[in-house]
């Protein structure tokens, strides 16, 4: 038989005209008539309470550039603890985090992550590094992939192919048997991984699939299961910062823009000065790992009132994510109040421009040549890049040395045949010059260069942002992230926007949103309004209404006119929606002999969708109710399916109960599968 198609309760909907064919078109019966006016239900409480309860609350922040997790005992969730110290540290680089590298055998089986994987990949001979698959830096992928799927591959810096979602679940499997090693030797038995809560973080801006992907990675990687979703959390970055700042005492952050001393450093030496003095006080204080968050609403908080709106503008390695935030009292939760927008403009976005340089200098040919033949000691450059690219400050004025691997200038003369002093002569590349220990030497002023294209798009963003009419009364602006530690970064943000809010920097600023996501994860409430990224609807018939529906939607059904493929919405995107709010709607099948209800869900990022052809609408879900197993004379004349949506979480879950029988089917929404 063919499919059934559904009937909505709304009114028939005005109608663009669509030119393409319809889907609905060779199904055999028409499956469902109106029943009663639609009607949204906000339950929003009675979902979010925990069924489970867990000893302890696991955060990992997969960077881009690193990762790292942290833990909070639900019995003491005053305490964060950060993990353990990481073997093999680089110079000039803290490393409370550990690189995001991941090292495959020969075999492709998990060998290493971090700095042990880096290690290991950059002391195999060169002949035999071929072999190994090293990846870096590969969770920007999941960004900038229009059409990820399970299947999406990655690119290993031997060239050779492994699916994506393997290596993320192989890195969030190593996390979970270091934190679970851990968290078992501090309590002195074995832990389970049933009691642990798991939160993992990603960008706000990253689009649902690429959300859903990290869900499906993690349950490959045996952190939750599909039956026990809620064990994970897949947390926003900026909500997590904002979470986080709320518990700030004044003695925890540097104001940039404060005129009056802050933390005991006035304004003018606050960047840079006290930023470099707050560190030592933290380094001094790292040995412990465990930091005290007092359940208290930090100072600059305590002065939000009910309305007032702020800006997290997190910026990382891959990405920079703008998110603005409502207060609502009485509990101070946070309201999304701006649909998250940002963009690709990460520290990377700095590293690639170095890469730009050397191209310049050395000639594009050798550096695509030298990374593949020499991947390790590439990543040896860049690590001495990494280093100061740290050293980077707006008031700097002597040079940078970066060292260049033997292998470097080795090879370059091999290619080239003349040598790397020769090549830095001829390129017109006044800023850089040789030195004779074997470093290139770049003024302060180029190394600024390289800063300035990524910190113009930041900037370039936050404009647009305090464009926006909701965004014009903005109080404060929290910078974090790693690449929020950059002066350069600091400086021109101060520059921009120092005169239309406060602008506030967490002290531990690297690790504002690992701390941020495990408070969430003890209290995932929190968070009581996002927007919705999307809008949702399933696709129905409606009566055919001659001149207002498209001629060709229309379809004839034992005489009556149907007009197809409509799309009858659940939520628009932008919308605001509560954590756990569900929409209801009341279907009812045509013919009472009807055995199977198929209902079609689809997606689109326009808010103002009327047909299921339009360009972007894609099918994101399909609910199959099966109406057989009940007797004639038990069923109603007018049957009732009733379909639910629940939105809030970065999971949608959607579900249809036959009301007559009280079966009912759950799907979770997939934007991977269809």
């Amino acid at each position: 038989m063919g499919t059934p198609v559904l009937l909505p309760v709304a009114g028939p909907q005005t109608a663009p005209t669509s030119a393409y064919s319809s889907p609905a078109r060779s199904l055999g019966d028409t499956g469902i008539t109106p029943l009663s006016p639609s009607h949204v239900v906000n339950d929003a409480d009675s979902n979010v309470s925990d069924q489970q309860t867990f000893l302890v609350v696991v955060a990992i922040d997969f960077g881009t550039t690193s990762s790292g997790y942290a833990y909070s005992f639900t019995k003491e969730p005053e305490c964060i603890h950060v993990m353990r110290r990481w073997e093999g540290g680089d110079p000039g680089v803290s490393n409370q985090k550990t690189p995001t590298t991941i090292l495959l055998t020969p075999e492709r089986k998990f060998h290493s992550f971090g700095y042990a994987a880096r290690d290991f990949y950059h002391d195999l001979d060169p002949s035999e590094a071929k072999q190994w698959l090293y990846l870096e830096k590969f969770k920007m992928k999941l960004h900038t992939t229009g059409d990820l799927t399970m299947e999406t591959d990655l690119t290993a810096a031997n060239g050779k192919k492994v699916k994506a979602l393997e290596i993320f679940a192989y890195a969030l499997q190593y996390f979970k048997e270091q934190a679970l090693k851990e968290l078992s030797d501090q309590v002195g038995s074995d832990l389970e991984n049933s009691d642990v809560r798991w939160v993992i973080t990603v960008p706000a801006i990253w689009k649902q699939p690429a959300k859903q992907f990290m869900r499906q990675a993690a349950y490959q990687a045996g952190l939750a299961s599909p039956e026990n979703s809620e064990q994970l959390i897949i947390a926003l970055e900026p909500e997590a910062a904002s979470i986080y700042c709320r518990k700030l005492r004044l003695h925890q952050m540097i104001e940039l823009s404060g005129k009056a001393v802050v933390n005991g450093y006035s304004a003018s030496d606050t960047v840079g000065a006290g930023f470099a003095q707050a560190k030592e006080h933290i380094r001094r204080n790292r040995q412990s790992r465990t930091f005290l968050v007092e359940n208290v609403i930090g100072e600059i908080w305590s002065e939000l009132e009910e309305g007032d709106k702020y800006v997290v503008v997190d910026s990382g390695g891959g990405t920079v994510d703008l998110t603005v935030h409502q207060i609502r009292l009485p509990e101070g939760h946070l309201k999304e109040l701006y649909k998250a927008t940002g963009g690709p403009y990460g520290s990377l976005g700095v590293d690639y421009e170095f890469e730009k340089l050397l191209c310049k200098i050395f000639g594009e040919d050798f550096i695509e040549q030298f990374k593949i033949k020499r991947p390790a000691a590439w990543v040896d450059l860049m690590i001495a890049f990494e280093s100061r690219k740290r050293a980077a400050a707006p008031d700097r004025t002597n040079p940078l040395n970066i060292t260049l691997p033997f292998s470097f200038i080795d090879y370059y003369k091999k290619f080239r045949g003349h040598s790397v002093e020769h090549a830095l002569r001829k390129s017109n590349v006044d800023f850089v010059k040789w030195s004779s220990q074997g470093m290139l030497r770049m003024s302060p002023d180029a190394m600024n260069a390289l800063f300035k294209p990524t910190i113009d798009s930041i900037v370039e963003h936050l404009r647009d942002l305090f464009q926006k009419p909701e965004v014009a009364t903005v109080k404060f602006l929290f910078l974090v992230g790693g690449f929020a530690e950059a002066p350069l970064l600091q400086q021109a943000v101060q520059a921009n926007f120092g005169d239309k809010c406060r602008i506030i920097i967490p002290q531990d600023v690297g690790l504002t949103i690992l701390k941020g996501a495990v408070l969430f994860g003890l209290d995932p409430a929190v968070i009581k309004v996002r927007r919705s990224p999307l809008t949702y609807g399933v696709g129905v018939l409606n009566r055919y209404v001659e001149g207002k529906h498209p001629p060709e939607k229309l379809l004839v059904k034992d005489g009556t006119r149907w007009c197809t493929d409509v799309f009858d919405k659940f939520i628009s995107a932008d919308q605001s929606v509560a954590l756990g709010e569900l929409v209801k709607r009341s279907y009812t099948p045509a013919k009472p002999s009807q055995l199977v209800i198929v209902i079609n869900i689809y997606s689109s990022e326009h808010d103002d969708v009327s047909f299921i052809t339009e360009p972007g609408v894609k099918k994101c879900g399909t609910l199959r109710l099966d109406l057989t197993g009940t007797s004639g004379t038990a069923v109603p004349a007018r049957r009732e399916i009733q379909t639910l949506m629940q939105f809030g979480d970065t999971e949608i879950k959607a579900t249809a109960v036959d009301i007559a029988t009280s079966k009912s089917v759950k799907v979770g929404i997939d934007f991977l599968n269809y």
